[in-house]
């Protein structure tokens, strides 16, 4: 599973028909932000790729840790909208120690940032080599698994560790496309 974070802007609320209910909300992914995964290389969400995904069981986590759920779109207490922006989650909290917690961090800034996690379809992503000799994908479609809010987001190290295998084979084709190119122009010499 992939996992992709973003700083927000998180809005917490209490429920003006039931105050002891705790609302967080806020934007988990933006379309058409180019993120730097390392060095050259890049990746953007296309406008429209949570668009199949959201009826999945999808739950909203703190730090991606199962064992603080804080909503399930199953249930009603995480409704999830893909909107000309991107991803949007409003989650309300469980009646919990931590979910009271991470409120709290939220209200004070504590805690401000959210991250993702996902799968790429087959085909749900496309590969652009750049001028600059980098590389960008356009992941195009997702499927989607959790929504975290998150202390210390960060790329996943195996997440980049596959971008950087994939772009060591695009390379490891390339030579082996120029080594038989080369392999048929030595073989045209010999025969003169």
């Amino acid at each position: 599973m992939n996992k992709r974070d973003l700083k927000t802007k998180f809005k917490v609320t209490r429920e003006a028909s039931n105050p002891n209910e705790s609302i967080i909300e806020g934007y988990f992914a933006l379309y058409e932000q180019e993120t730097e995964l390392f060095e050259g290389s890049y990746e953007i969400i296309t406008r429209g790729a949570f668009e199949n995904t959201l009826n999945n069981d999808i739950r909203a986590l703190w730090n991606h840790n199962t064992q603080f759920v804080l909503g399930r779109n199953k249930t009603g207490s995480l409704e999830l909208k893909a909107d000309e922006k991107g991803l949007f989650a409003t989650i309300k909290l469980p009646n919990t120690q931590y979910a009271s917690d991470l409120y709290e961090l939220i209200q004070r800034g504590d805690v401000d940032q959210c991250s993702f996690g996902f799968n790429i379809p087959v085909g749900g992503e496309t590969l652009e080599e750049l001028a600059s000799g980098g590389y960008r994908w356009r992941i195009n479609e997702i499927d989607l698994h959790e929504v975290s809010v998150v202390t210390f987001p960060a790329y996943e190290n195996t997440s980049v560790q596959a971008r950087a295998k994939q772009i060591k084979e695009i390379q490891g084709r390339k030579l082996q496309e120029k080594r038989s190119a080369l392999q048929k122009r030595l073989e045209v010499f010999k025969k003169c």
